[in-house]
Parts: C-alpha cells; structure tokens; sequence
C-alpha cells in the first residue's frame, strides 16, 4: 500500500497487486484488476471491466476502459484486456468493447503506444507493436503482430492491418494493408514492404527477397486478384525458406473483407 499515493482513489473491489505504484490523483474503478510490476501515473482513469496484466507502465492522464463510442452502447459489462510489459504513453484514450463484436478490446504484450493514440472498441493488437503520436484506430480494426502505424495514421472502422506492417505519417487506411506491406497517403496506397523493419527483426536476405516477389506479384505484375493468388501459392509451394511468410501474406488477402489497399 505504500507504493499507492495517498490522493489516488482507489474503489472497493479493485484487485491490485501489492508490487503495484499509482500515481498521485489516479482513479482506479471497483472492476479493475492490476498485475504484479504495473506502474499507473498520476491523473490516469481506469474504468469498466478492465484486466491490466504484469510490468506495464502507463503515464499520466491516460484513459482507459472508458465506456464505448457507440451510440448502441446500452451499459454492457464489455472488457479491456491488456497484457505484459506494454508502455502505454500520456493522454491516450482506450475504449472497452461492445456485444456487437468480441465483447472485448485487447491489446498483447510488449507495446509501445505514444501519446495521444486512441483505440475505439472492439479494437484488438497483437504484439510488439508501435502506435506513434496520434494514431486513430476506429471500432474493430484488427492489427497483427510487429506492426509499425506512423504519427498521425487514421485507420477505418473494420480494417485489419497485417504482421509486419506499417504506416507512413499521416496515413489514411480504408482498406486492409497485408502483411509487409507499407502503406502511404490519404487515402493509403501501397508504397513497397517494410524492408528496414524485416532486416532488424532478422528476416534474411533470400526472405526479404522472396516477400519483394509476393508483393510484386500481387501490386507490379498487372494480375487479376484472383491470378495473382494462384501465383503466390505456386511460389509457396516452391519457396521452402519462405513458405511461411508467403502463405500468412496469401491468406491475408484471401480472408480480407473489405479487400485490400491495392
């Protein structure tokens, strides 16, 4: 209890670990649970039914759990889960999901999310990922794990981003970006892959290469959509260090609903 500033209003219910520190002025609602290591600013609200796991740092004047934007909103116990060792930056705002969707926003372990970055409900992040200043996630955007969104990158409602990806500043996606893929401009259209980011997660040479070919496939070869995933899969079947990447990029697209930035 002596690592809980005396002005923090903490409520009956509230689970918190003994190791945890909160900041002085921090509101923790009475349906909040905080994991051993988790260090909570001054001025944050946590609210709803939100589950904070282990090591996490969120600075000051965050919200979150904070009750949906959504006018369909009826006071539904809907959660927000978020993992292990995240840091989480000043003034963001995380909504907690809705029934219309999984019930749930959900980030992973081990991002880094800057200040000003807003995540509607239902919105649900892998790992590893780095969300700069001002980032805008509309309800239910899905983003993979090591996916890089650049300052200012306003992302639809609906859209999946795919591991490995990333945004230019300022870009504005409507549509899926498939894993690798860098997406630029408003509205965000393919700008190659993300090479620098593949090289420092230690992608090789021959696989770097071999995702160039998928993309060019799918973006410079003048393909219908549908040849050109007939092509990718031939070059999974003859790809044996790259298979995997190929066919989470083949899949990607198969799956996207609202059809990829193309």
């Amino acid at each position: 209890m002596s690592k809980i500033h005396p002005s923090a209003i903490i409520a009956p219910g509230a689970q918190i670990d003994e190791s945890v520190e909160i900041g002085a002025y921090a509101v923790i609602g009475a349906d909040v649970r905080i994991g051993a290591g988790t260090r909570i600013g001054p001025h944050v609200v946590i609210e709803g039914h939100t589950r904070i796991g282990r090591d996490n740092e969120i600075f000051q004047f965050a919200s979150i759990g904070a009750a949906p934007q959504d006018k369909k909103y009826a006071g539904e116990p809907t959660t927000m889960e978020i993992g292990d060792r995240n840091t989480i930056r000043e003034f963001v705002t995380f909504n907690r999901g809705t029934v219309q969707d999984a019930g749930a926003t959900r980030i992973g372990n081990d991002n880094w999310i800057m200040a000003y970055v807003h995540l509607a409900h239902d919105c649900q992040l892998g790992n590893n990922i780095i969300l700069a200043n001002n980032a805008t996630l509309a309800g239910h955007v899905h983003l993979g794990d090591h996916v890089f969104l650049g300052g200012f990158t306003t992302v639809h409602q609906f859209c999946h981003i795919g591991a490995h990806a990333m945004t230019a500043f300022t870009a504005a996606v409507s549509q899926d970006v498939p894993p690798f893929v860098t997406a630029a401009g408003n509205r965000a259209v393919p700008a190659g892959i993300n090479s620098e980011g593949l090289k420092r997660r230690g992608f090789t040479s021959e696989q770097i290469m071999e995702i160039k070919r998928a993309y060019k496939v799918i973006y410079r070869a003048g393909l219908p959509l549908e040849e050109a995933k007939q092509e990718l899969a031939q070059m999974e079947a003859s790809s044996a260090n790259s298979a995997q990447y190929i066919r989470l990029f083949r899949e990607f697209i198969e799956a996207s609903a609202r059809g990829i930035i193309r």
